[in-house]
């Protein structure tokens, strides 16, 4: 088995995301510290963590790094211990449950990390020094400068003085669901991880495990999630077997209940930052959880929703039965 490049950092979500998936499929992999790749390794066209380097259809390295389509990719490409569960029905659900760790609950992290001095603070000590040894002075300047850029960029995530307290509200609400989901579970959908497993965990390393503000409040509410992050942080140990997927047809109620919060928050942004996009709008304003939303427009975040469409359009009758009931009165009905 290849062993696959990847450059990450423990701060990015995303790569404790797909080193997570890579320790659980058995893939080996090399790591690289931002900044320390081969100078032969291509540039990726967007600088990303991670960036995967992988070979092309020429068989040249590729930078790649969006993790959906490479969790898609590994799924292809290496046989066991898959993602996916075999049924389309729950399948379906782990992608909703993916997407909204990637794309909404993101905004929990960087909304914390960026807003709160304490959270600013310690993000702008630690992170830089990933990059290297430094001195105090050439710290304190790439801590600034760094948190600078990442402060001007909460307009991109859709943190504001009016969303804030709706993105709060709905971290603190993951957090007592999932603790009571936990109680009698392993993971997401049954005793074995899927994609949407990965995606969570991704942004509760920072949001339940760093970040002083939200690990607070993780700390107080949720002592099974903070051990869960840490489970998952490597379960190449776990032999998952199929029988470990929940039956779509009976799906617990602590799960309906996730899919109720992902539906009451995610739901209702896709729809409008997806009509935003296709008007190039200047701005998303819509209304979540009974408060208005403003918030740049994010392309992305359209393609998301047109990916998510394409897989339930692609569901048979039966499969998409199961599906309609799963998602019936959470919010997410509306948009298939």
């Amino acid at each position: 088995m290849d062993t696959i490049s990847l450059s990450g950092a423990p701060g990015s979500p995303y790569s404790r995301k797909m080193l997570a998936v890579l320790r659980y499929r058995r893939i080996p992999y090399r790591l690289f510290w931002p900044g320390r790749e081969p100078a032969d390794y291509p540039a990726p066209k967007v600088r990303l963590l991670p960036t995967f380097y992988l070979p092309g259809d020429d068989g040249a390295l590729t930078a790649v790094t969006d993790s959906t389509p490479l969790i898609r990719r590994f799924e292809r490409d290496y046989v066991g211990r898959s993602l996916r569960p075999a049924s389309p029905a729950l399948a379906f659900l782990d992608s909703l449950l993916e997407d909204y760790g990637d794309e909404w609950l993101t905004k929990a992290m960087f909304h914390y990390r960026w807003v709160y001095k304490a959270d600013i603070d310690q993000a702008s000590g630690v992170l830089p020094s990933w990059r290297g040894t430094l001195d105090d002075d050439m710290l304190a300047a790439m801590g600034k400068a760094f948190s600078e850029r990442q402060i001007s960029r909460l307009r991109y995530v859709g943190s504001n003085a009016t969303t804030g307290p709706v993105i709060e509200a709905s971290y603190v609400r993951l957090l007592d669901l999932f603790e009571n989901h936990l109680k009698r579970h392993g993971f997401l959908l049954g005793g074995r991880p899927g994609a949407g497993d990965f995606g969570v965990f991704g942004q509760l390393t920072q949001l339940a495990a760093f970040d002083p503000t939200p690990t607070t409040l993780a700390a107080r509410r949720a002592p099974r999630v903070m051990a869960w992050v840490q489970l998952v942080e490597d379960l190449c140990g776990l032999e998952p077997v199929e029988s470990d997927w929940f039956d779509p047809a009976n799906l617990p109620d602590t799960l309906k209940a996730i899919l109720a919060e992902t539906g009451r928050v995610y739901a209702p942004l896709l729809a409008a930052n997806a009509k935003a996009v296709m008007a190039g709008a200047e701005s998303v304003e819509t209304e979540i959880d009974g408060h208005p939303w403003s918030q740049q427009p994010f392309a992305y975040q359209a393609k998301c929703l047109g990916w998510l469409r394409e897989e339930y359009g692609a569901l048979g009758g039966a499969d998409r039965a199961l599906v309609d009931a799963a998602l019936a009165g959470t919010g997410w009905a509306g948009l298939f």
